[in-house]
């Protein structure tokens, strides 16, 4: 019994001794990649931001504060000063004031829609002198933040609907009230989630479900309402005269058409009474963007010949006609990514998806050592934003997704953008800089 006592008693000095140890990370603990491969998009951004506004006859300055190169400065000055903050706070912080966070963000996103600012058809900003910012933007790490602490705590039980439910709506709130503001490129953002939900033991027939629904409300835009319908009561048809015809699996097989026969029915009335005109738009253009390259079609159109203008090598920093001529809306925000195929070609443009691959990579493995379980979590919605932005950007530049209107990381011109991003990413390196320091608790 003593010596039980004796080694309990050592054990305990051996971690007071760790935690004293522990408490002072020094600069050599930050994962130091992740740093630079950030500081490499944001630099490359601000100068693809400057090419974007040039114009040889002005001599513009870079440094310029009137321009969108020279607010990016201001921006990048603030986030150092946030980031820096966040580096000294204790770390444990973020746990403890999770749903605090989570519950001030929310708390704009309630606010915008009484006092905020309409910007592009979304009364999604609030404007505070010179200063303009986006809540959106922030309410993206905070519920990463809320979801990490709900889901981290060891009581949940995760073989439960109350459990999903519950966490899917912490997801489920914030993209509401962005949906309200009529900005629901953003709130398309929070349906990144679903991998992490994924990743903590969602059940994968779930996720197949969504994903399911998403293909078959593409389909039923691409092929026609009719000709889809028709393809399932076949296919229904089929799968009943095959094998042994029970009761239970009739029941089965004419349930799932019926329910898969509203989905496609519904398309029409979410497109043509839910979606405003300007997401209509965006959807034809989708569909086909040659059918009207001067209306709803002008933006992808336009951005497919400035990406493919640009050849293997591009036209040379600052030498883009289609950027220099303003072909191309929104170019500094949601069309950036043009201006790295016109003036950098492929070979540029496949640095930046390089670098941005290997960023994602980065923190999944970031995440991946994480001790504690709210860590790992907060690390894999870390991820799953990011990778949200990063494919669906590119992706409608090039017209392989709806034009939904979110930046690029790091890379698009807007502050509040970028120090949304740099929260979300160094709070997750502030934690693995003390990913060690669960031992002792």
């Amino acid at each position: 019994m003593y010596g039980s006592k004796l080694h309990g008693g050592l054990r305990s000095k051996r971690r007071i001794h760790l935690l004293k140890r522990t408490d002072d990370i020094k600069a050599s603990k930050l994962d130091w990649l992740t740093i630079l491969i950030v500081i490499a998009l944001a630099l490359a951004g601000w100068l693809n931001i400057y090419a974007v506004v040039y114009d040889s006859q002005l001599d513009q300055n870079i440094f310029d504060l009137s321009s969108n190169s020279g607010k990016q400065i201001l921006w990048f000055g603030i986030s150092i000063m946030v980031v820096s903050l966040i580096m000294i706070m204790d770390f444990r912080f973020f746990d403890s004031f999770a749903y605090p966070i989570y519950g001030l963000v929310v708390l704009l996103l309630v606010s915008v829609l009484v006092f905020g600012t309409v910007v592009s058809g979304s009364k999604s900003w609030f404007e505070l002198g010179f200063i303009r910012f986006q809540p959106a933007e922030f309410a993206k790490f905070a519920t990463a933040l809320a979801v990490a602490k709900f889901l981290g705590k060891a009581q949940i039980k995760r073989d439960q609907i109350k459990s999903w439910a519950l966490a899917i709506m912490l997801v489920g709130i914030p993209a509401g009230l962005i949906v309200l503001q009529g900005d629901t490129g953003s709130a398309l953002v929070f349906s990144a989630f679903v991998i992490v939900f994924y990743r903590e033991g969602l059940s994968p027939l779930l996720v197949l479900v969504g994903i399911i629904a998403v293909l078959l409300f593409v389909l039923t835009l691409l092929v026609g309402q009719f000709y889809l319908i028709l393809a399932i009561i076949i296919v229904a048809a089929i799968l009943t005269a095959i094998g042994k015809r029970t009761s239970k699996k009739i029941r089965t097989v004419v349930a799932i058409a019926v329910v898969t026969i509203g989905v496609v029915m519904s398309v029409d009335y979410i497109v043509n009474n839910v979606l405003q005109p300007h997401q209509q738009n965006r959807v034809k253009a989708f569909i086909n963007p040659e059918a009207d390259p001067l209306g709803y079609g002008y933006n992808v159109t336009q951005s497919k010949i400035a990406i493919g203008s640009g050849g293997f090598t591009g036209k040379g920093f600052l030498e883009g006609t289609q950027t220099k001529f303003d072909f191309v809306p929104e170019q500094s925000t949601d069309f950036i990514f043009c201006t790295i195929g016109e003036e950098h070609g492929w070979l540029g443009s496949f640095i930046l998806v390089s670098l941005f691959v290997t960023l994602l990579l980065r923190i999944v493995f970031i995440a991946d050592r994480q001790k504690s379980n709210f860590s790992r979590i907060y690390g894999y919605g870390v991820a799953s934003i990011l990778f949200f932005h990063f494919a669906v950007n590119i992706g409608m530049t090039i017209g392989l997704f709806p034009v939904i209107g979110i930046p690029l990381p790091f890379f698009s011109y807007g502050g509040s953008s970028l120090l949304a991003f740099s929260i979300l990413i160094f709070i997750l390196l502030k934690m693995d800089a003390h990913r060690m320091q669960v031992l002792v608790h």
